[in-house]
This record gives structure tokens, sequence and C-alpha cells, in this order.
């Protein structure tokens, strides 16, 4: 092959393996926004389910039980999970966690007793879990460092404008079967109706994403892309070959920064998840809007949050990597953001309210979209991206199982606006981890910048 020929194999190359980058990233926030169409549905559900089955008991604490069950079975699942996805692979786990979560949102939408439901949903955010680990080990393999702060941005959209979407499909549903009560769209506004509907619709996005999603770039006959220089495998992390378990976890439990993240990421995603479980509710129950109303009008909470996202991946990478630059401030401008909640009255006032939600909104996704995406890509590498997502994640969502029964209990004693304070309580304490961490990654950039001009220099010379 002459030199023209060379160059040419290697422009096709690289023109395939954009658009299979471009394939890839299509899927996975298809793929990942139908996941949460199995989480979306309970809070669409939610005022439904209290109205509707409020003879049988069940009250705003028993659906805070099933939330905060929901909760740990998930924490569990992202620790096991993103272990499980390093040794077994991404589109494989993706594909399966997808058909579990369709057949237990079913399942769910079936059932009556108290007991059942919680252990139903347990199961169903089980399996949940199992998404955006794989997400991130499939990413880990087809996207170069320099560009996974947006890739990641972007991908995170898929659970923002995703649950937006979702919101909107399903309060929609609910909202036209509430317009015409005595018509057949009547089955509409019943809260079974919700989660059935969520499932068939997952179902289809599983069988079209099984046909187009692939692993890695070598199963189309092209290069893997190189991973961050910075993980913690080292010169290891760019290949994706399993290890033993010690092997694969010790480096990152002997790493401070990623303690740091786990720390910021217990604290974001507890205020995440009382938003996500609760912002339709507080709509209906502050800003007066009906059940459906409340469902559409509670995508403004991931569209706002999509946005911040985002922008945040695309300013990351712009300031090569700083992310803690970007985390820090974003978390000042939350506990404002959070406090003007608390002493603002939103009686009656729904735009005012979904205003300060969006707000809100922007300034915690941005940080936290971080924290089990690029952040979990750059301590992982190819050989643990996976793990560190599933333990990153799964310390958040310890704190987020304060977000179900521990929420409903404070807004039940304190009204909503001690639950605004609450949260701004915990960005506070979250504020000053996230100082930690950004001390620690700068000295980590400061020193792999002097240990590659000691290289350049010795190259030289």
């Amino acid at each position: 092959m002459n030199a023209t020929d060379s160059a040419l194999s290697h422009s096709e190359s690289a023109a395939k393996l954009r658009r299979w980058q471009q394939i890839t990233g299509i899927s996975l926030f298809v793929g990942y926004a139908g996941y949460y169409l199995g989480r979306s549905c309970l809070a669409i559900a939610n005022p439904l389910m209290v109205e509707q089955e409020s003879a049988h008991g069940l009250t705003k604490e028993r659906i805070g039980l099933i939330y905060s069950v929901g909760v740990l079975t998930y924490a569990v699942g992202k620790v096991v999970n993103g272990l499980i996805v390093d040794y077994i692979g991404g589109r494989q786990m993706f594909l399966f966690g997808m058909v579990a979560t369709v057949a237990c949102t079913a399942a769910f939408g079936m059932s009556t007793a108290l007991p059942v439901l919680v252990v139903v949903w347990g199961a169903n955010r089980f399996f949940q879990s199992m998404g955006w680990n794989a997400l991130v080990k499939t990413a880990s393999r087809w996207y170069p460092a320099h560009r996974q702060a947006t890739i990641m941005g972007f991908l995170s959209l898929s659970f923002l404008f995703g649950d937006a979407i979702d919101r909107g499909y399903l309060g929609g549903l609910v909202a036209i079967g509430q317009r015409f009560p005595h018509s057949p769209f009547a089955v509409l506004a019943n809260w079974r109706n919700v989660f059935l509907i969520a499932s068939a619709t997952l179902g289809v996005i599983a069988v079209a994403l099984a046909f187009v999603l692939r692993s890695s770039p070598k199963e189309l006959g092209l290069e893997e892309p190189s991973a961050n220089p910075e993980n913690v495998f080292g010169q290891a992390g760019q290949s994706a070959d399993t290890v033993p378990f010690l092997e694969l976890l010790l480096p990152l439990i002997e790493s401070p920064m990623f303690w740091s993240i786990c720390g910021v990421s217990f604290g974001l995603t507890l205020i995440r998840e009382a938003f996500n479980n609760w912002s339709s509710t507080i709509l209906n129950d502050v800003a007066g809007l009906q059940a459906g109303q409340a469902g559409i009008a509670s995508l403004i909470f991931p569209l706002a949050g999509g946005v911040g996202a985002l922008g945040a991946g695309m300013l990351s990478d712009r300031w090569g990597g700083r992310h803690g630059r970007i985390v820090v401030p974003s978390l000042i401008v939350l506990i404002f953001s959070l406090g003007s909640m608390a002493v603002i009255n939103v009686t009656g006032r729904p735009f005012l309210a979904m205003a300060l939600l969006a707000v809100t909104s922007f300034f915690l996704i941005a940080p936290y979209s971080y924290l089990s995406g690029v952040m979990a890509l750059d301590l992982g590498g190819k050989r643990g991206s996976a793990t560190a997502a599933g333990l990153i994640d799964g310390a958040g969502y310890v704190g987020g199982i304060a977000s179900g029964w521990g929420i409903a209990k404070i807004a039940g004693r304190y009204e909503w606006s001690g639950v605004f304070l609450s949260l701004a309580g915990v960005c506070c304490l979250t504020l000053v981890v996230a100082v930690a961490y950004l001390i620690l990654s700068e000295r980590a950039k400061s020193a792999h910048l002097a240990a590659q001009n000691i290289e350049s220099e010795e190259s030289r010379a």
C-alpha cells in the first residue's frame, strides 16, 4: 500500500469512527432517556395514587416509603452492577437492564398491596441502576479524553431532557384523561395505566437498540480512542481488559479525590432526588395545579438542568477538564436559590414556582452531571469507569434514600418551606467537600502538567 492509499484508508477509518460515534451517542441517549420512563412514571402517577387508592390507605408517607426503598436498592445496584459491567461489558448490561425494567414497571402497574408495590419498585430501581454504569463503560471505549466532558454533558441530557419528555408524554396522557372524564380517554387518568404505557414504550426502544448499539469500535474494525492519562490505573487504564477484583477496586479506594467526589455525590443526589420525586407534588400542593398540569409543569426541572449540564460539559473541556472551578461557584448559587424557594410565597403563583425551580435545577445539575460521568471516566479510564461510576452514584443514592420518606416527614411537619431550608443546609455541607475536591484536582492537574514538561525537556535533550 502506497502513502496515498494509506492516507485515504486512515481518512476513511476516521470518518467511519466519527459516524459510529454519532450513532452510539444517539443510541445511548435514546436508551437512557427510555430508562427514565420506568422512573418518571411514579412521579407522574403519585398524585393519582393518593387520590384513587386513599380508601386502601395509600398515603403520601407510604408512597414516600416506596421511593426510599427504591433509592436504597438503586444505591446497592449502582455499586454491584458497576463492578459487573466492568467484567461483562457495557452493551450487554445496558440492554438487559432495560428489558428487566420493562417487566418490573408493568408488574408495578398491576399490583395492589403496599408490600408488593415496595418489593416490585425496589426490584425496578435495582435493574434501572444498570443503565448509567453500562452507558459510562460504553462511552469510555468510544470517545477520546479531550472530548469526554462535552460528550458526557450531552449524554447527561438523556436523563434530563429524557425525563422532561417522559413527564410531558405521561403527564399529557393523564391530562387528556382528566380533561375528558366521561369518554374512553378517561382510562388514561388511571394510575395503573401510566405504568403500563411507560413499560410498553420502553419495550419498543429496547428492541430498536438491540440492532444498532455496539460495545466498542473494535467490533467494526476501528481503533478505540485513548482514555484520560490521569486515571488511577495509569497506563493500564487504557485497556478494558478485566483484572482481579481487588486490582480493580483498590486504586479507586486509595484515591482521596475519589472520596471527595463521593461526598459531593451524596449531597447533590439527595437534593436532586428530592426534586425528582416531589416536584409535581410541590406544584400540585403549593402552586395549585391539577395533577396532570403539575406533571407537565414539572418538566421544567429536567429541562433547565439539561441546559446546565450541557453548558458545564462544554465549559469544562474548554478549561482543560478543571471541573472544580465550575462545581464550587454553582453550589454557592444553589444555596441561595434553595433559600429563596423557602422564603418566597408561591401559593397560587405557578409561573413563579416554575422559575425558581428552573434556577435551582440549572445550578444543581451543572455540577451533578460531572460526578458519575466525566469524573468517573477521569478516575477509571477504560478499565474501571463503570466501577467508578457505580461507587460514586452508590454513595449519592445512599444520601438519596432520605428524599422519599424523609422529605415527606419534613413536609408534613414543617411544610415545603422547611424542606427547602433543609436542602439548603445539605448544600452548605456539600460545598465544603466540593472545595476539598477543587484543591485536590488542581494539585493533580499541576503535577501532571509538570511531569509532561519534564518529559518534553528530556526528549528534546
